[in-house]
């Protein structure tokens, strides 16, 4: 998968990202992140929640218009799409957060997640 650096200067490599085809350039080594439809995050060892949460802002400087984060851990097992990025009086934020649990029909966008056979980290996670 390409990463895909946006205006801002940020670069990431989301765990899935949906764009349209047409926009997609096999050779290219970025995508421009305001092709960008759809980036889903898992929470695991290596990003911890903290790192999930900067990323959230991260994707919403970057122009990203729905974030997903999947969270795995046994005492969590949920699944939360952020969406309608918009400007406010408390600043550019996603004012739209939905959680859901594991086994939920996710709706995100004009997607819908079937979550029925995610599994959850083992309890020694």
């Amino acid at each position: 998968m390409a990463d895909f650096t946006p205006v801002t200067g940020l670069t990431k490599i989301p765990d899935l990202l949906v764009m349209v085809e047409e926009d997609a350039d096999d050779t290219a080594k970025a995508v421009n992140s305001r092709d960008v439809q759809m980036v889903l995050e898992v929470v695991s060892r290596t990003n911890s929640l903290t790192a999930i949460r900067d990323e959230l802002h991260d994707y919403l400087r970057m122009g990203v218009p729905l974030y997903v984060v999947v969270d795995p851990r046994k005492d969590k097992k949920s699944v939360t799409v952020h969406s309608d990025p918009s400007e406010g009086p408390d600043g550019t934020r996603y004012r739209k957060t939905v959680p859901y649990a594991f086994g939920d029909s996710v709706t995100a966008g004009r997607w819908t997640l079937a979550t029925s056979s995610l599994k959850g980290y083992p309890a020694d996670w």
